[in-house]
């Protein structure tokens, strides 16, 4: 089943948007509706602690929508991974593309992570991979993380894109929770 939260009818399908041809998927349905955030948060939860990260990295910006509430149940840090100049410190960073233009990915020099961690990752959907790929490589590179420590987390999967795909053949974990055929 593709849907075993029944949380998909809170996301809507928005033709067109940001650009001709994308079929955007819009969670705003989802997180204004208090018992859908809830079951998509705590089944994020769920998952999370059967993988026991120590730390929790969210993608800007839909992902920090879903990351604060899971981080404070999981009692782990969270650590933002930003759009380019967002964050106030030195940065590393991570260029890659998106299915409609390119952008970079950035996370504090200064973060508190060592290269013993398990790394939740979390994002609101994975469509072409590119920027999930990026924070996962991020962490391996800069902060010496072992893939296998490692778990991407989305709420949406596109697999008709090829993201996921593309995510477990690079050596990360990955997790979905409501996929689009």
């Amino acid at each position: 089943m593709d849907d075993p939260l029944d949380i998909k009818r809170y996301i809507r399908c928005v033709d067109d948007f940001p650009i001709s041809g994308v079929k955007f998927r819009d969670i705003t349905s989802l997180v204004e509706t208090p018992i859908a955030l809830k079951k998509t948060c705590d089944q994020i939860t769920k998952i999370s602690r059967k993988f026991e990260p120590n730390l929790l990295v969210g993608i800007e910006s839909r992902g920090f929508i879903f990351s604060s509430p899971v981080a404070l149940d999981l009692s782990i840090p969270f650590v933002l991974a930003r759009k380019p100049g967002k964050l106030p410190h030195e940065t590393y960073s991570r260029h890659f593309d998106l299915e409609y233009g390119s952008t970079s990915i950035e996370v504090q020099k200064n973060s508190q992570i060592s290269r013993h961690d398990k790394i939740l990752i979390v994002d609101d959907l994975v469509a072409t991979g590119g920027t999930a790929l990026a924070c996962c490589d991020l962490l391996t590179k800069h902060f010496d993380i072992e893939r296998s420590n490692i778990l991407f987390v989305a709420v949406i999967d596109l697999p008709h894109l090829g993201g996921s795909q593309r995510i477990l053949e690079a050596g990360y974990g990955l997790e979905i929770l409501v996929s689009y055929k």
